[in-house]
Formats: C-alpha cells, structure tokens, sequence
C-alpha cells in the first residue's frame, strides 16, 4: 500500500511573533514597499505552530481608498497552508494609518470566520508610508 501524506509547508521566517510590538516590528521590517502602494492592497501573513510567518499572501488589490475582501478568499489558502494563526496587513495609500469603520467591520468579520475555523486572527493592521503601522484589534 503506497500512502502520500500532505507535505507541510513551512520555509518559516524570523523570530516568533507573539505579541503587538513583534507584529509592528516584523511589519516595518518587511512590509515598508508594500506600505508605500498607490492603492489599497491587502495581505495575511501566514504564520506555523512557532507563530513564525510561513507566507506573505496579497489577497486583495483595489483602488486609492478602499479595496474588496472576502474572509472565504482569506481562509482559503490559510486551510491549505495548515496555517495556525493569521496577520491581516493593509495600507493606507492616505499616508494614515488610522483605521476606518470599514476596517473595523472587517477585522470583525475576519475575526469570526477565523474562529470558526480554528485559526487565530492575531492582528489586523494598517501600514502607511515612513513606517507607521496601527493595530485594528488593540
């Protein structure tokens, strides 16, 4: 009998992020072209057991001051992945990294289908230029 398992999937990358200053200094450290965009795109940082990121996933591209997520497009590769926990990493082409009400209402929604799944939403940011990061969930 010839049985094939699933490979894991995990090139993981740095220190471990556990907690809101990890994130802003992994974010800053590895996200400041992406921060800089003309228009609204949307990442999940994919993280294993270790809470170390496995994959940076643009899951999202849209316009100067929003963009269109669905939390199925979201989840789906985070199901493939096996992945554990999540980051969700948006810009602000503004130059602002305060969030909006629309970035409320879908961090909560991520936060939902995340927990239905059983993978956790460990942050949800957004960057802008010069380094700013701002944590949704805090």
């Amino acid at each position: 009998m010839n049985l094939e398992l699933l490979k894991v999937r995990d090139i993981a990358k740095g220190e471990p992020i556990r907690s809101p200053h990890d994130v802003a200094k992994f974010v800053q450290g590895n996200m400041s072209e992406e921060a800089m965009a003309d228009r609204e795109c949307f990442w999940i940082l994919h993280l294993n057991a270790r809470n170390q990121v496995i994959e940076k996933e643009l899951t999202a591209i849209g316009c100067v001051n929003s963009c269109i997520v669905r939390p199925a497009d979201v989840m789906r590769k985070a199901v493939i992945n096996g992945t554990v926990a999540i980051i969700a990493v948006h810009n602000h082409p503004s130059g602002s990294p305060e969030p909006s009400m629309e970035d409320m209402n879908l961090t909560e929604r991520l936060r939902k289908s995340s927990e239905i799944l059983g993978i956790q939403l460990l942050d949800s940011v957004v960057i802008a230029s010069g380094g700013k990061v701002q944590s949704i969930m805090r």
